[in-house]
């Protein structure tokens, strides 16, 4: 029996070392590695790509109105009944103003063309190529504003975790110390100097602290998934987050226009160039176009059949002047120049709104900074007092209450420690955002 416990001692020891082994190997990421796989494998990120390269497509198409045009089309029309043309007699020897019908043409008529046709002259497709050119240009903008999102979302999820670790550590580190009060209170209670209820305060404070603990490892492991779907990883992947907080000190960055801005002026380009567009559709437009075909006439009647072909080819030029078409254009202009307006003021409306976040966002971080001095010096004094409160508990020289007071106050500043790091690093992101140096 002596011989099977130590057996039983030794696999959960060995089970022991082979599951700490395992954890040392889960590998811990930071936070650049994070955003680094995220810009590369997001599925919004590749979305915001592939919609660039479309883009670019659309450029190309754009120029390609100004290539020339080449159509290959054939007819073949077998008349039942020949079409009839008047004829005046006068051409016969007639009398003026008398016509006779007759019957033109054989039955089978076959005719192959080749047709092109190019632009010589055409505003509104040189309007669409400068549109189409700055549309693409938005894209790209675009698909940084997609980065940039992103890199705030895997940054907040990525301090999350870390916050949440934090605040793991403080509760275990405050059930440890909660189970050494229990072990004291117990031995009081069994040597009568303590009463019951001090005893099951002491428990009750353990089962809230255990509750806590594994309420803050199912957030810790939410926002772990969270992480890894941003970062496009599959979810069963191990992943650790440290659970130090490097805070660096605030970089002076040089104020430039956040994507936003650039975004909102980029769209403003666009109107403007559509509306251009749109006058320039008053405007004639010239055309080259030429034609080269066969045309066959066949007949299968007595007293002789043939299909016989004759050649016919032409070249132009087309001017085409628009002249009038309901005041749609009229009407589209002046919804442009209306969406210009909303432009103009949308494009004021960011440059204001960022200019004021980033003033907040300075003050908060300078706010943040002095307060987490602060919160730091409370909770070593805290703890100090909890460490003296709890010493003197065991003397008999202060009550269970006193000592449990101390564990609140300890929490309390634990817990404003953490609310300060939330708001500094959340200042720090809204800092570099609005300066417009997020992705630098």
């Amino acid at each position: 029996m002596l011989v099977n416990t130590h057996i039983h001692k030794l696999i959960l020891v060995l089970l022991l070392i082979i599951s700490t082994q395992a954890k040392a190997q889960v590998k811990e990421w930071s936070l650049e590695a994070c955003i680094d796989t995220a810009l590369v494998q997001n599925k919004n990120v590749l979305i915001a790509k592939n919609q660039g390269e479309i883009a670019q497509l659309k450029n190309q198409e754009a120029k390609s109105q100004l290539l020339p045009k080449v159509f290959l089309q054939g007819d073949y029309r077998y008349f039942t009944e020949l079409p009839y043309q008047l004829m005046p007699q006068s051409a016969f020897g007639g009398p003026e103003g008398v016509f006779k019908e007759i019957q033109f043409g054989v039955p089978h008529n076959i005719s192959a063309n080749l047709t092109f046709k190019m632009p010589l002259y055409d505003p509104q497709v040189m309007g669409s190529i400068k549109a189409s050119a700055a549309y693409q240009e938005l894209t790209f903008l675009q698909e940084a504003k997609t980065k940039e999102q992103v890199y705030l979302e895997v940054s907040n999820l990525y301090y999350n975790a870390q916050i949440l670790k934090n605040k793991l550590a403080f509760i275990r580190e405050n059930l440890s110390n909660s189970q050494k009060l229990q072990k004291n209170i117990r031995l009081l209670f069994e040597q009568t100097l303590a009463q019951r209820t001090d005893l099951d305060k002491v428990l009750l404070q353990n089962q809230q602290l255990e509750s806590a603990a594994i309420q803050v490892e199912s957030q810790y492991e939410t926002v772990l998934r969270a992480l890894k779907f941003v970062m496009g990883l599959p979810l069963d992947t191990e992943m650790e987050i440290p659970l130090e907080i490097h805070l660096k000190e605030t970089e002076e960055w040089t104020t430039q226009k956040t994507l936003d801005e650039m975004i909102q002026e980029k769209k403003h380009l666009v109107s403007l160039l559509e509306l251009s567009t749109l006058k320039n559709s008053r405007i004639p437009n010239l055309a080259l176009y030429g034609n080269y075909g066969q045309t066959g006439f066949g007949f299968t009647g007595n007293p002789e059949s043939f299909l016989n072909f004759f050649p016919v080819s032409f070249v132009g030029v087309q001017l085409s002047v628009p002249l009038f078409n309901g005041t749609v254009t009229h009407k589209k202009i002046n919804q442009k120049k209306i969406e210009l307006q909303n432009d103009q003021l949308q494009q004021e409306l960011i440059a204001q709104q960022t200019d004021m976040l980033h003033q907040n966002a300075l003050l908060q971080i300078q706010v943040a900074k002095n307060q987490l001095q602060t919160s730091q010096q409370q909770i070593l004094l805290a703890e100090s007092v909890y460490q003296r409160t709890l010493l003197q508990q065991q003397e008999g020289l202060v009550s269970l209450s006193e000592v449990l007071l101390a564990d609140n106050a300890l929490r309390d500043a634990q817990q404003d420690y953490i609310n300060t790091m939330v708001e500094y690093l959340k200042a720090n992101l809204d800092i570099k955002k609005t300066s417009g140096n997020l992705l630098n």
